[in-house]
């Protein structure tokens, strides 16, 4: 496949490196390559069969309206922009939009696995435990929250009415970690995902940009995960 890679931050160069493992053909475009998308024509998307977004969350509202123009799919990895994402479905579900478009708040199928356990969990919170989230970063990470713990925020509203608060941290070259903790007056439930390289998202953007091939629509990754 030819895939087109936007941003080359940390995560965005093991995307790249992952899908040239996996026999793909890869071109990159940077922030300063594609300001506003504007390096998206269809000249330049022409060959492309899929693109995958690690931008930022300003970004990404561009690209996808650029890749619908040009007719190519896209798998977001960014976070941060999920207040745009009413209206992306709107136009992506349009019977001429003809793209499939999948996003995730994260590729890594251990924290999907983690989701799960958060869901399970879940139902201490009927049971006098009180909640919190925690989530710590790299220091250039853009946004706060991270998409997982908002992720997680909205698994647990299932089982409370309150949204438990979540405390983020950025700091260092903190890959990523995630924490629920779960108090009660006689004991406490701690559950933590901690990634130790970013190689976990890459595999799964690339597999989840090879899953996306011929579909059209809008898709979540942990809807699909099991299917790779």
């Amino acid at each position: 496949m030819n895939i087109l890679v936007l941003g080359r931050g940390k995560t965005g160069s093991m995307v790249t490196e992952v899908a040239r493992e996996r026999h793909h053909h890869v071109s990159v475009l940077g922030a300063n390559d594609n300001p506003k998308a504007s390096a998206l024509t269809a000249e330049k998307l022409a060959p492309i069969n899929m693109v995958i977004d690690f931008t930022t969350p300003t970004a990404v509202l561009g690209n996808v309206e650029a890749c619908m123009r040009a007719k190519k799919s896209i798998v977001i990895g960014t976070t941060g922009w999920y207040g745009e994402l009413p209206r992306i479905r709107q136009m992506v579900e349009d019977p001429g939009c003809g793209i499939g478009l999948l996003h995730a708040a994260n590729f890594s199928v251990g924290v999907n696995l983690f989701f799960e356990v958060v869901r399970s969990a879940a139902a201490a919170l009927q049971h006098q435990y009180f909640g919190q989230i925690f989530e710590r970063h790299h220091a250039q990470k853009k946004d706060a929250p991270s998409g997982t713990a908002i992720t997680m925020q909205s698994i647990l509203r299932e089982s409370t009415e309150n949204d438990l608060e979540i405390t983020s941290f950025r700091e260092g070259e903190m890959v990523g970690m995630h924490e629920l903790v779960l108090d009660s007056p006689a004991d406490t439930i701690y559950l933590c995902h901690t990634a130790k390289s970013r190689r976990g998202f890459a595999e799964g953007a690339v597999r989840a940009a090879e899953w996306l091939v011929g579909k059209k629509g809008i898709f979540d990754f942990k809807d699909v995960w099991r299917e790779l």
